[in-house]
């Protein structure tokens, strides 16, 4: 069955369901504790933390994509994102995602990393970053680090990504 989910940016009532989505999806509160020092960092752009609600308007899921750089050019990572696990499976991770990245284009940003599952995130257009010359400081397997241009006209640099400073990377 497939359910079209409502998106919308997160407004700042949504902030304390937001983390609790974000800790009911992972093993840990590390990504929790992350979107939330993201926050406020300078690497934080309103309007690119984007949620799903259910058929009730209760949030069930969360898609984040902040300010980070491959090489000295401005480019967008997505993530964390989190989908409340009674919902994992649905499409909520593929609604929030879709949303958030075009809420990306809209904008006029070019370029999106990804540090994530390399049989999930292809279906949105990411393909291995070492393909285009894009790499971390830190050792990750290859598959896992993935990158996109949001337009054609705008091929992908090459360069090491440099995250917003909560990332620690």
């Amino acid at each position: 069955m497939s359910i079209n989910w409502n998106t919308r940016a997160e407004n700042s009532a949504d902030i304390p369901t937001i983390r609790d989505i974000t800790l009911a999806a992972f093993d840990t509160p590390l990504e929790a504790d992350l979107v939330d020092a993201l926050r406020g960092d300078a690497g934080w752009i309103d309007g690119l933390s984007v949620v799903a609600t259910g058929q009730d308007g209760g949030l069930v899921g969360h898609a984040l994509l902040t300010r980070c750089h491959i090489g000295d050019t401005p480019a967008l990572c997505l993530g964390p994102v989190s989908v409340r696990p009674e919902y994992q499976n649905s499409g909520v991770g593929s609604s929030v995602i879709s949303a958030s990245l075009r809420a990306a284009r809209e904008r006029g940003e070019h370029f999106v990393t990804v540090l994530g599952h390399p049989t999930y995130y292809p279906r949105f257009g990411f393909g291995r970053a070492s393909a285009y010359g894009i790499g971390l400081t830190i050792d990750v397997p290859d598959e896992a680090m993935m990158a996109l241009t949001l337009d054609p006209d705008h091929p992908l640099p090459s360069g090491t990504v440099r995250y917003a400073a909560p990332f620690g990377i």
